[in-house]
C-alpha cells in the first residue's frame, strides 16, 4: 500500500510538472505569435513604405503630377507584377496633388476630390515633408498606408500614397499553421462607408478575405470583446493570442487575433519528460520492493542527479526557491552572475537574487504592495512578468514566471527568459516615435503625452502650468537665400541654446517646421512671460549660423480648461506677436 500510494503521488507530480511545463511553453508560443505578427507588420509597414518610395523615384511622375495629367489606368499593369509577383495581391495607389487633391485612385475612377478636411494624415506629410505611415481606417478596410511627399528639386509637388492590406500577414501565418482574424473596433464601423471584405461578425468588420469561418464563429458564439486584451487564452484546444493594432497616434483602431491549434506544436520534449520520469520512478520503485533501505538511498541520490541535468540544460536562468531563501541554481545563473563560481559564495554577498533588481514601472519589484516578489509571481501566475536586474553594471531584462516543484513543502522554480535585446529594440521604437529626427527634442506626439499629464498634476496638486510657444521669424527666407542645410542647421543651433536656458523639468518639443512650444510645470505666466523674454534676447544676441530673431505666445493653464482651447489660446497670442511686428513676447 505504501508502494502504491508512493506511486500515485510521483505520478500527480509528474503530470503537474508537466503542466507547468506545457503552461509555460504555451506562454512562450502566444509570446512568439505577439512577436511574430508584430514584426510582420512592422516589415508590411515598411515593405509598402518601400514600394512608395520606389514609385516616386519615377522622373515622369512629378510632372505629371504638376501638370494634372494621369491617364486613368496609370499604375494597372505595376499593381499586376506586384500581383504575380509578390505576396502582395492587393495593392492600391493614389496621387494627390500639393492642395491634396486627388488626381488619380487605382481602386476608382473618382478623382479632384479634396482631401484636406478628411484626411489629417494628409495634411500632416504636406506640411512636414516627411514619409508617414501607419495602420489606418478609411472608407473601405483596415489598411497599412505609406505617404511619400514628392517634389521637383526642392518645390513640393504632391504626394503619393500606397495602401496595403492585412491578407499576405495572414497567408504568412497560416504557413506556421495560425489562423488570423482581424478586426476593427465598432467604433469606426460608421466610417467604412464600402467594406471591402463585407464580412462582420455583429458590428466588428474583419478586414482579411481568409479569416477562417471556424474562428469567426467561435468569437461570434463566445463574445468577440473578451478577446481584446493584447494577451492570450487556451480555449476549445488551441491558443487564442490577441495583439492590439494601433493607429500612427498610438490610439487602438483594431485587434490582430490568431488562432493555434495546440495538438500543431510539438510536445516531444513534454513526451520525453514523461517517459524519462516514469521510466525512472518504475526502476525505482522496483528497486525498493527489493531492498528498500539501500535502493531508497541511491534513488534521491540519482533523482537529485537528474534534476541538477535537467535544469543544467535549459537556456534560460532556473532558480529553486523556498519562499526565503535560494536552494539551487542552474549553470546560466553563473553566466550573467560571472563573479561567483558556486551558489554559496552568491549567498555570502547577496541574500536575494532581488537586491540587483531595478525598478522601473511595468517591473516586477522585491516588494509588491507589502507581498514578496516570489509570492507575487505565485499568486499572479497566469500574467507575464518583467524584471529589471542591474549585475555589476550591466542591465538586463527579463521575462520570469514562477511555479511549485513539491506540493509538500514549498519549493518553487523560478524561469528567467533574458529579453533585454527586445526590451531595448522597444524602448528605441518607443524613443523614436517622440522624438523630433532633426533637433533631438521631443516632437508634436510627445508634447500631446506631456501636456496631458502635466495638466492631469496641475488638477490634482493645484499648482500652475504655462505655456510658451514661438518660432523662427522669416524662415522660410532663411531657407530660400540660404538654402535647407542652412535652415536645418540654424534649427539645430538654437535648440541646442533653448535647452541650455530651461529648467530642468520643463518639455521642449518641436512640433512644425519651426514652430516650438515650452511646457513650463510650477510656472505663473508672469513668471513664463520672463522666461520668453530671457529667451528672444538671448536668441536676438546669439546669432550663431545667421542672425535670427523669434516671436514669442505666453499663457496659462485654467483649472478645467481642455487641450484644444489652452493650445489654440498660445497660438493665437503667437499670432498676435507675428501681426505686432515680430520679435516681441505676447501674453494671452
Amino acid at each position: 500500500m505504501l508502494l502504491l500510494y508512493t506511486s500515485w503521488q510521483y505520478i500527480d507530480f509528474l503530470k503537474s510538472k508537466r503542466d507547468a511545463l506545457a503552461a509555460s511553453k504555451h506562454k512562450i508560443q502566444a509570446l512568439s505569435m505577439h512577436e511574430k505578427v508584430s514584426s510582420m507588420i512592422l516589415q508590411k509597414q515598411k515593405s509598402t513604405v518601400a514600394m512608395a518610395l520606389s514609385i516616386a523615384s519615377d522622373r515622369y511622375l512629378a510632372e505629371n503630377i504638376k501638370n494634372r495629367h494621369i491617364k486613368r489606368d496609370y499604375y494597372k499593369e505595376l499593381i499586376e507584377k506586384f500581383r504575380e509577383n509578390t505576396l502582395y495581391k492587393n495593392i492600391w495607389i493614389q496621387l494627390l496633388d500639393k492642395d491634396i487633391n486627388s488626381l488619380y485612385r487605382s481602386w476608382s475612377p473618382k478623382r479632384g476630390d479634396s482631401l484636406k478636411n478628411i484626411r489629417q494624415d494628409l495634411v500632416n506629410v504636406a506640411l512636414t515633408k516627411k514619409v508617414a505611415y501607419s495602420v489606418s481606417v478609411g472608407k473601405f478596410n483596415l489598411t497599412i498606408k505609406a505617404i511619400v511627399p514628392l517634389f521637383i528639386g526642392e518645390e513640393f509637388i504632391g504626394i503619393i500614397e500606397v495602401i496595403s492590406h492585412f491578407n499576405s500577414i495572414s497567408k504568412q501565418l497560416k504557413k506556421s499553421n495560425i489562423d488570423s482574424v482581424v478586426v476593427l473596433k465598432k467604433e469606426f464601423k460608421k466610417q467604412l462607408e464600402y467594406p471591402f471584405t463585407k464580412l462582420f461578425i455583429d458590428d466588428y468588420y474583419v478586414a482579411n478575405f481568409d479569416a477562417p469561418h471556424e474562428a469567426r464563429d467561435y468569437l461570434k458564439e463566445n463574445g468577440i470583446e473578451k478577446y481584446f486584451n493584447n494577451s492570450y487564452k487556451i480555449e476549445n484546444g488551441q491558443i487564442i493570442a490577441s495583439y492590439e493594432l494601433k493607429n500612427k497616434d498610438e490610439n487602438p483602431v483594431g485587434y490582430y487575433i490568431m488562432f493555434k491549434k495546440i495538438d500543431t506544436i510539438s510536445n516531444m520534449d513534454l513526451d520525453f519528460f514523461m517517459f524519462k520520469w516514469l521510466t525512472l520512478g518504475i526502476i525505482v520503485i522496483m528497486s525498493i520492493a527489493i531492498i528498500v533501505s539501500t535502493m531508497l538511498f541511491f534513488a534521491n541520490r540519482r533523482q537529485k542527479k537528474y534534476f541538477h541535468n535537467i535544469i543544467n540544460s535549459a537556456t534560460n536562468i532556473v532558480l529553486i526557491n523556498n519562499r526565503k531563501t535560494l536552494l539551487d541554481v542552474n549553470m546560466i545563473f553563473f553566466k550573467y552572475f560571472d563573479r561567483y563560481k558556486t551558489l554559496e559564495e552568491f549567498k555570502k554577498d547577496n541574500e536575494c537574487i532581488c537586491d540587483f533588481f531595478v525598478e522601473e514601472e511595468g517591473c516586477i519589484k522585491a516588494d509588491m504592495d507589502g507581498v514578496k516578489w516570489v509570492d507575487y509571481l505565485v499568486e499572479n501566475h497566469s500574467k507575464v512578468h518583467k524584471i529589471k536586474i542591474d549585475i555589476f553594471g550591466k542591465v538586463y531584462y527579463f521575462s520570469v514566471s514562477a511555479s511549485k516543484v513539491l506540493k509538500e513543502k514549498n519549493y518553487y522554480s523560478i524561469v528567467l527568459t533574458d529579453i533585454t535585446e527586445q526590451e531595448n529594440y522597444k524602448k528605441e521604437l518607443e524613443h523614436l516615435s517622440v522624438t523630433d529626427a532633426l533637433t533631438g527634442i521631443g516632437n508634436r506626439r510627445y508634447f500631446h503625452q506631456k501636456i496631458e499629464e502635466e495638466i492631469h498634476r496641475a488638477k490634482r496638486y493645484q499648482h500652475p502650468l504655462s505655456l510658451i510657444m514661438f518660432d523662427i521669424d522669416f524662415f522660410k527666407h532663411v531657407n530660400d537665400k540660404h538654402g535647407h542645410s542652412v535652415g536645418d542647421e540654424v534649427l539645430i543651433e538654437y535648440t541646442k541654446l533653448i535647452n541650455s536656458l530651461l529648467r530642468e523639468g520643463d518639455v521642449f518639443c518641436r512640433i512644425g517646421g519651426e514652430e516650438f512650444i515650452i511646457i513650463l510645470p510650477h510656472a505663473l505666466r508672469d513668471e513664463a512671460q520672463k522666461i520668453a523674454e530671457k529667451l528672444r534676447a538671448k536668441i536676438e544676441f546669439c546669432q550663431k549660423v545667421i542672425p535670427i530673431t523669434m516671436s514669442f505666445g505666453v499663457v496659462e493653464y485654467i483649472v478645467g480648461e481642455e487641450i484644444e482651447f489652452i493650445f489654440k489660446r498660445v497660438d493665437d497670442a503667437l499670432y498676435k506677436a507675428k501681426e505686432s511686428g515680430r520679435n516681441i513676447v505676447v501674453v494671452g
